[in-house]
């Protein structure tokens, strides 16, 4: 079930059943020569739908832009700051908690968000406590980062091996392949100089 595909009186009748939501959070950064800009967020919107449909969980909107400001230097990169990551989740989080909302699955798929989103909880539980919104004891937040699940994992290994790596992963590529199978051209797969690497340091994946 997709909120923003709902009216709001079927979140008022889903909230008769169901307290909790699944946030998918990405970024909008470089993946190399030939990942989309938009893997992270593309990934965790895909992801979260998916654990929505087996387990009956609304999904909320995917919040596309995070933390990435070590990837500026490449074109197309949009990042927040930290704070204002922190506004969004903490405002995110505030609206669902008037409606009713109590528990909050965030299902990331950016490393760079990890650090903002704990801090972003604290300052939530806190902000709700001062606004004595109802039920603001039993808020819960959690965050799941897609591509640590042991899982997915292992699985990445046994597909990929020590291709994997750690960003514009072979396993992050494949699952927006999935999603927009003509959006990625792999026959652009180019070498670059020693100029790029000279600009980009080891950041161009």
């Amino acid at each position: 079930m997709l909120l923003h595909l709902s009216t709001w009186p079927e979140v008022e009748t889903y909230l008769q059943q169901s307290q909790g939501i699944i946030i998918p959070i990405g970024s909008t950064e470089q993946h190399g020569p030939t990942g989309l800009i938009g893997t992270d967020a593309i990934c965790a919107e895909a992801i979260s739908r998916g654990v929505g449909e087996t387990t009956s969980a609304m999904v909320a909107p995917t919040i596309n832009v995070g933390m990435a400001l070590h990837h500026t230097a490449f074109p197309g990169t949009i990042s927040l700051r930290p704070s204002t990551l922190i506004l969004v989740i903490k405002d995110y989080i505030t609206c669902l908690a008037k409606a009713g909302f109590t528990k909050f699955y965030f299902i990331n798929g950016h490393g760079g968000n990890i650090a903002t989103l704990k801090a972003a909880f604290s300052e939530t539980y806190a902000h709700l406590e001062d606004l004595q919104i109802q039920n603001y004891q039993k808020v819960q937040c959690q965050i799941a980062n897609w591509f640590m699940c042991g899982s997915v994992y292992k699985l990445a290994k046994e597909l990929y091996g020590d291709q994997e790596g750690s960003h514009a992963t072979p396993s992050e590529v494949a699952v927006t392949k999935y999603v927009y199978p003509e959006a990625i051209n792999l026959g652009k797969l180019v070498f670059y100089s020693s100029l790029f690497v000279d600009k980009f340091g080891d950041k161009r994946s």
